[in-house]
């Protein structure tokens, strides 16, 4: 019976020492699935940031590789289009080079035919026509020996126009006719300013002056024939013909002042007693 006893305590002493036994391996069992469930969460949290690191990652590799890209084809538009422009700056310039040449061209063809017009009125010896189509021709773009020739003889044209109108003026002035004769003068004048009978042109043109009562208008001419002409030949006529011009509108002092500078700067005049009889006249009178 006591050995029953023993037995059945040593069997309950088993049971109880299993349930503490498997107590304790379910105790150790859920720990372990607790730890399995955290080392699974921590897992999955750590794929996560490697999947959202990676796929960060390659988002940035993208924007990268696009950037680069897109770069190089923007360097790549802008070479292609500065090239594009230097070509078409060239091309724009050949084409004005070209049409300045095709427009130096017409306006060569277009001066060598005016030259050659123009040398066919020299030619024909038409000396107004020349005259007046001279300040045309020069314009345009002819050489420089077209317009030397072209301005000798314009210049010859010119000096043989004024002669024939001086000499109109002195067939005039025999005959009396002293406005015509006035109007050839001033033609003379205004033909060939600096030709060598352009002084003695002045001083007829004087003469005709006070001849129609212009004396006004002959006083500044020979003012100047007076004191400083080309033709010295003409001086000594030009003071004298000036005093009798101031006698003339009652400037007695001019006068007088006039008729003692011939008397000084002319004494070998031959208009010299002229002079002094002026004088004395206009002294005593005034």
């Amino acid at each position: 019976m006591r050995d029953f006893d023993d037995e059945l305590r040593e069997i309950k002493r088993e049971i109880v020492e299993s349930r503490a036994l498997i107590i304790k391996t379910n105790n150790l069992t859920n720990a372990l699935a607790a730890d399995l469930k955290s080392m699974s969460r921590r897992q999955m949290g750590n794929e996560r940031r490697a999947f959202w690191n990676s796929a960060s990652a390659n988002v940035l590799f993208v924007v990268v590789v696009i950037g680069v890209v897109k770069l190089a084809w923007d360097a790549r538009v802008e070479a292609v289009q500065s090239e594009t422009r230097g070509i078409g700056e060239k091309i724009a310039k050949y084409e004005a080079d070209l049409k300045a040449l095709q427009q130096r061209g017409d306006d060569r063809a277009r001066a060598e035919s005016a030259a050659a017009a123009f040398y066919e009125l020299i030619r024909a010896e038409r000396r107004q026509e020349v005259i007046e189509g001279f300040e045309n021709i020069r314009k345009e773009p002819i050489s420089r020996a077209e317009l030397a020739f072209f301005s000798d003889a314009v210049d010859r044209m010119r000096a043989e126009l004024s002669i024939k109108s001086y000499q109109t003026g002195l067939d005039h002035m025999r005959t009396g006719r002293w406005h015509e004769a006035a109007v050839a003068f001033e033609e003379a004048i205004r033909q060939k300013e600096t030709a060598a009978h352009t002084p003695s042109a002045r001083l007829n043109l004087g003469r005709a002056y006070r001849k129609l009562n212009r004396q006004r208008d002959a006083i500044p001419i020979l003012t100047t024939l007076s004191e400083a002409s080309p033709d010295r030949e003409v001086m000594d006529d030009a003071t004298l013909l000036l005093a009798e011009c101031l006698l003339d509108i009652q400037a007695w002092n001019d006068a007088k002042t006039t008729l003692r500078s011939f008397i000084r700067r002319f004494p070998d005049s031959p208009l010299i007693n002229d002079a002094r009889m002026a004088l004395a006249d206009v002294s005593i009178k005034h």
